[in-house]
């Protein structure tokens, strides 16, 4: 089984954004290197000649043709909206504008 290092296991946690207490931390470090060891493992299966799939059983995608088509008028796109200005939808503000 692939080890990773305490560092490496700190700057996943940091790149996923993650706060990890120190036995959480230990416990990725094994959880993280097993599943390295299952990429590892699946790299060694043959895959020549298998044709290339999206999905475990044969599946016939319904797509609808691409058409042009009226738009939904606003008003009506707006009805449910909890918070509206004119024809647009209001939302809170998330970065600071400045002085407003």
């Amino acid at each position: 089984m692939p080890t990773l290092t305490r560092k490496e296991v700190d700057e996943i946690a940091m790149l996923a954004r993650l706060h990890l207490e120190p036995d959480e931390a230990a416990r990725m470090q094994d959880e993280l290197g097993a599943i390295l060891g299952y990429f590892i493992s699946l790299a060694t299966v043959e895959t020549e000649g298998v044709p290339a799939m999206t999905h475990a059983v044969p599946m016939d995608l319904r797509l609808r043709s691409d058409e042009a088509a009226p738009s939904l008028p606003a008003s009506a796109a707006l009805e449910g909206a909890p918070a509206r200005e004119g024809d647009t939808f209001l939302v809170p503000a998330i970065i600071n504008g400045g002085d407003a």
